[in-house]
């Protein structure tokens, strides 16, 4: 048995793309240490202890072996049954460690010096370690670039003959950057192994033509790949005429990619007989695994935990292949009946059947694929892992995909905020109107929907969410093909007025604007256009206007400064002259090509790009569409990525007065103090445990008093002040106005004796005692919460608040971490935002104060993950203050007890 926490050990992706299994070191490591040492060159073995040592010790294996989690910490990297690589630290001193580490020579280069340092690092931080300290010899070039590439500021003594290296290992930008570097490399190389294969085995290749095995096989070859593919059938001696093996153990040469489509019981055994083979990666066709419901699925999560400690990522189960269309590699490995279209879109779908449809989709709209990946259950390879494959892969401009679900939302919106700023990122998200929102027991639980979390995380991180299939396919032909808008300021030009109304009033619906043209625009139209052509905006050409009429007016119109996009229209008025007016639209996007607006088309009832419309010498090709709503409704969605790519990034600021420490204590203290099951209804937190909390991070509340009885009040109530308000103390009290609990605005000690009286005859025991609170200035009454999703983490909230927070449902959410250009937009992302700038004279509310406690909450809900619900509302803004009046606060456990930073470098 391990004796370690099980959530302390992970996967984790190499240099080259392949993968370890790195845990904590335990008691029973001492053969695999042994081996580890015994494989382990003489250079390498003097290099680590500057002296020859023939053989590990036992004193050094116990050494080794002693670890507290706190002081004494050591990792291990694991790969097939061996030890291959141990780090360790010692603390020195109060705030330093010794570290050290070993990696198998055949092993070394392929980052797992780095990766163990930056585990370790997480450790000690949590544990009070600020630095690290290590001794090298000075011909040690391995040991020190891996200091170095940690990305951390090193400080090196030079002293009997060895170099003394010390460093922080606080986080940094550069340690960050060099951490984001690393994982990109080496996850896009993970995926290009699998991607661009030398050569490929496909177990259950079949004789019988229309079976999958079969069909697959037979595509990588009419496909053309490039290199080797190899038939596993153990009953055939040939498959299409390619000689047959029994299994892959017995294929003569390497094998890179191995495409398994086998029943799903047998997949487990062709697993192990890649990883005995080297195999590289796998892409499991095969069904059967957790998409299937009740008990006769097979164990998915085995084969991927085998596949990774044999250092292989796997995509799938079942799915239905992959695609890559560059010329060297040409992989069809799908058993789809379709010869996809080569271009530059990388796509993936989460659901095989409807990739199929999709791939023949993108080739008739002239969408042409650089690589596509059907992700099926995504056990091992995500859309994430993905997308740090296409946003270095030279032959992908645009990224689609299809998603059902997220495996790790942080991570998706860390990766997808740094590439949607090169590479549009344009995504199909199926369930929005899923039921099984779980019963809420505050506002803030009740308000936040699963769907409302999807499209936060989206607009944070640029990406562009589209509500169908055919949205996808209609905005990434503008991306694509066109560049992006410097404004939302759209011209509609065409030859009848009720398309160019349409156009505009669609233009409207996306949130585009259809200004007046300049009167100099205008003036030149009016030169060469029939006398009754409008010359305003919509732009009528009239019906009889000719292809030459169109390539002049386009010029003109995309001449004026005040427009920074185009829709043109076309409707034949008399017979199909499509291919003439076409060439013409496409010469006069040509001729003004260094304005860099970009113009879609509506050839009424014509979608795709029509032959007249494709690129020419370089030149853009201009995407067609059969209705101008679906042109316009395209168009918006590339004004969104321009705007989101002109906002200033955010940074998650660092907050003063945070006393994490006391935050912490509290939080344990609470969860232990409730006992028995708190996984079920949490752990409300009182009054005076809030009050610690957000005093924890700095967040106002308004100055309140417990009191159990009316002497107590009556204390509270001469502390604080009169008038005050009296409140009912029970937290289960989700809606106390209407239950009577609350009274506002009592003048003096009679009027408290008699509302305290009145309100525990009302609700008896339900009462909890009282809260006695300070009154405060009128403001406008917003809510800010936090929920804690089982797919997203926290996400914070904030809406309109008080009585009618709940009938109005104006609120907005975000996901963490939260920016401070995340924590501005979310204040001015309400309907009702308007009332805290002076709606109708009233006076400005203090914004950056509401915005300052959107950050704290944010900052206590990252570090807190145990904090389930969280309710202020409301929170009454004034001119120069914002404070919290009434809270909630729920705790319950989260299942991974690991270092806060540990928990961060798994995100990433």
């Amino acid at each position: 048995m391990a004796d370690y926490p099980a959530q302390w050990a992970s996967d984790v992706v190499l240099a080259d793309g392949g993968t370890v299994h790195l845990r904590p070191i335990c008691a029973d490591d001492d053969d695999g240490l042994l081996a580890l040492y015994e494989r382990v060159s003489d250079e390498s073995v003097y290099l680590r202890f500057f002296s020859p040592v023939p053989r590990v010790a036992a004193a050094q294996l116990v050494r080794l072996k002693s670890i507290d989690y706190r002081d004494h910490m050591a990792f291990v990297a694991v790969l097939g049954d061996d030890l291959v690589a141990v780090a360790r630290y010692d603390r020195t001193s109060d705030g330093t460690a010794e570290v050290a580490f070993t990696v198998r020579d055949d092993q070394q280069g392929r980052g797992l010096g780095t990766l163990l340092l930056e585990h370790l690092a997480a450790v000690a931080r949590a544990n009070g370690i600020t630095a690290f300290a290590a001794d090298t010899l000075p011909h040690n070039r391995k040991m020190l670039s891996v200091l170095r590439d940690a990305g951390w500021e090193t400080k090196r003594v030079f002293a009997d003959g060895t170099i003394r290296v010390e460093f922080s290992i606080e986080p940094t930008d550069s340690s960050h950057a060099a951490m984001e570097g690393r994982e990109q490399h080496s996850e896009a190389a993970s995926i290009a192994r699998i991607l661009a294969p030398a050569s490929v085995a496909v177990v259950g290749a079949s004789r019988t033509p229309g079976t999958i095995g079969h069909e697959l096989f037979r595509n990588l070859l009419t496909y053309g790949f490039t290199g080797p593919v190899y038939p596993v059938n153990p009953t055939a001696t040939s498959v299409a005429g390619v000689r047959a093996y029994a299994t892959v153990a017995d294929i003569p040469d390497h094998v890179d990619l191995a495409i398994i489509a086998v029943a799903a019981p047998a997949v487990f055994e062709v697993v192990e007989q890649c990883a005995r083979q080297g195999v590289r990666g796998l892409v499991v066709i095969s069904a059967g695994f957790a998409e299937m419901k009740g008990g006769h699925a097979v164990d998915e999560r085995a084969i991927v935990g085998f596949a990774r400690h044999h250092g292989m990522r796997l995509i799938g189960p079942n799915c239905m292949g992959i695609l890559n269309t560059n010329g060297d590699v040409r992989l069809h490995g799908t058993f789809a009946p379709i010869q996809p279209l080569a271009g530059r879109v990388g796509f993936s779908s989460q659901s095989g059947g409807l990739g199929i449809e999709l791939i023949e989709r993108a080739g008739r709209l002239g969408l042409g694929i650089s690589s596509f990946v059907s992700i099926g259950n995504k056990a091992d390879v995500s859309s994430n892992d993905l997308l740090q494959y296409w946003e270095t892969d030279a032959d992908t401009d645009v990224i689609l995909l299809y998603l059902e679900s997220f495996g790790n939302p942080r991570k998706f919106a860390r990766l997808a905020r740094r590439i949607a700023r090169t590479k549009p990122i344009v995504a199909v998200k199926s369930g929005r109107t899923r039921a099984g929102r779980r019963a809420a027991s505050s506002h803030t639980a009740a308000l936040a929907t699963p769907d409302d979390t999807v499209d936060a995380l989206c607009r944070q991180a640029g990406v562009i969410r589209v509500d169908t299939l055919e949205e996808l396919f209609d905005t990434a032909r503008v991306l694509l093909h066109q560049p992006l808008p410097a404004g939302r300021r759209v011209a509609v030009l065409g030859n009848a007025g009720g398309p160019g109304i349409l156009s505009a009033d669609a233009c409207a619906g996306a949130g585009l604007e259809v200004p007046e043209l300049t009167d100099a625009t205008q003036q030149r139209l009016r030169e060469f256009l029939h006398p009754g052509a409008a010359v305003n905006n919509p732009v009528d050409l009239v019906a009889s206007a000719t292809a030459g009429h169109y390539e002049r007016a386009i010029g003109v119109v995309l001449d004026d400064p005040g427009i920074d996009a185009l829709l043109v229209n076309y409707v034949p008025p008399l017979r199909r002259e499509h291919d003439d007016v076409a060439r013409a639209i496409a010469a006069a996007v040509t001729a003004a090509a260094e304005l860099s607006k970009p113009v879609v088309v509506c050839l009424l009832g014509q979608d795709g790009i029509a032959e007249g419309l494709q690129g020419r010498d370089g030149g853009r090709s201009v995407p067609s569409f059969a209705f101008p709503e679906t042109a316009a409704r395209a168009l918006g969605r590339a004004a969104d990525l321009a705007d989101w790519r002109r906002r200033p990034e955010g940074v998650v600021p660092e907050l003063p007065d945070v006393d994490l420490a006391t935050a912490r204590a509290l939080v344990n203290r609470r969860l232990e103090d409730a006992g028995g099951d708190p996984e079920r209804t949490g752990v409300w937190l009182d009054t005076d445990d809030i009050e610690v909390l957000a005093g924890c991070f700095g967040i106002p509340l308004c100055p309140s008093r417990r009191a159990a009885d009316v002497e107590a009040a009556l204390a509270a109530a001469d502390a604080l002040g009169y008038p005050v308000a009296l409140k009912a103390g029970s937290p289960a009290l989700i809606h106390k106005t209407d239950a009577g609990g609350v009274r506002l605005g009592v003048r003096d000690a009679d009027e408290l004796k008699d509302a305290v009286n009145e309100m525990q005859a009302r609700l008896g025991i339900g009462m909890g005692g009282a809260i006695v609170q300070a009154m405060v200035p009128t403001g406008v009454e917003t809510i800010v919460g936090v929920v804690h999703d089982p797919s997203f983490g926290s996400i914070v909230m904030f809406g309109l608040g008080g009585t009618t927070a709940e009938l109005l449902g104006d609120r907005a959410v975000r996901i963490l971490p939260l920016t401070d250009i995340d924590a501005h937009d979310l204040v001015r992302s309400l309907r009702g935002s308007p009332l805290l700038f002076g709606y109708r004279g009233a006076p400005p509310a203090a914004v950056d104060r509401v915005e300052d406690m959107l950050l704290r909450v944010a900052r206590m809900a990252d570090e807190l993950p145990e904090i389930a619900e969280l309710d202020f509302n409301p929170v009454v803004v004034t001119e120069h203050a914002a404070v919290a009046l009434d809270v909630k606060l729920r705790l319950a456990p989260v299942p991974t007890p690991i270092p806060p930073d540990l928990r961060r470098l798994r995100d990433s």
